[in-house]
């Protein structure tokens, strides 16, 4: 078996989810938001530190939930569909593997024909309303992907298991993976071009550096 693990926002599509949940409540929100995302993902703080505040912060509820899934597969990476078509043949299994919402990422998963989700579930009261995360979700931490990666190697005994992703928390696995693919067409994150095994701009450029 070989797996390829993908991160879902700025790779799988061009949004970030938490970003857009922050959007729908207004401008003020998401700026704040917006601010904290890039802080994180550029490895500037500590993704445990502000995990927590941006979802209290936002208090996103169902409703919103299922407008940004949405979003996901209206803004999907142009050659996604057809780049997962063409590994799928060549034998690997895609997985993704976010510090998104699993509510969130799985129409986009259902539309990718990707099976296994990785993320971090959201709890509802039953009118709605945001009721919190699980917080022993590993994607809520740093370190937590890399975890994910080793707890999959340990399931399936990949002959080869690839990350593609455009942030410090996907570069994290770098040790746990035959390969770290840096993802470009969305954000160029500084440390994740010097760091990763190759870089690059479109998904249909991932079939060839697997092969």
């Amino acid at each position: 078996m070989k797996i390829v693990v993908f991160d879902c926002d700025s790779t799988l599509s061009a949004i970030e989810g938490i970003d857009e949940l922050a959007r729908l409540r207004g401008s003020e929100t998401f700026q704040k938001i917006e601010a904290l995302t890039n802080a994180a993902m550029n490895g500037e703080v500590p993704i445990d530190e502000i995990f927590t505040r941006r979802l209290e912060m936002i208090q996103p509820s169902e409703t919103a939930c299922h407008e940004v899934a949405q979003m996901y597969i209206e803004h999907i990476e142009p050659t996604a569909k057809v780049t997962l078509e063409k590994i799928r043949a060549a034998g690997w299994t895609p997985v993704i593997v976010s510090g998104g919402f699993t509510q969130v990422i799985e129409p986009l998963a259902q539309h990718l024909e990707i099976n296994r989700i990785e993320a971090v579930p959201l709890k509802f009261h039953s009118d709605g309303t945001y009721a919190g995360f699980d917080t022993s979700a590993p994607p809520s931490r740093n370190g937590g992907k890399p975890e994910i990666i080793l707890s999959l190697k340990l399931e399936y005994a990949p002959e080869r298991i690839v990350m593609v992703g455009d942030g410090i928390s996907d570069l994290e696995t770098k040790d746990e993976v035959t390969q770290f693919i840096g993802f470009g067409r969305y954000a160029e994150r500084v440390r994740v071009i010097a760091e990763a095994d190759h870089f690059i701009h479109s998904l249909e450029d991932l079939p060839t550096l697997l092969k």
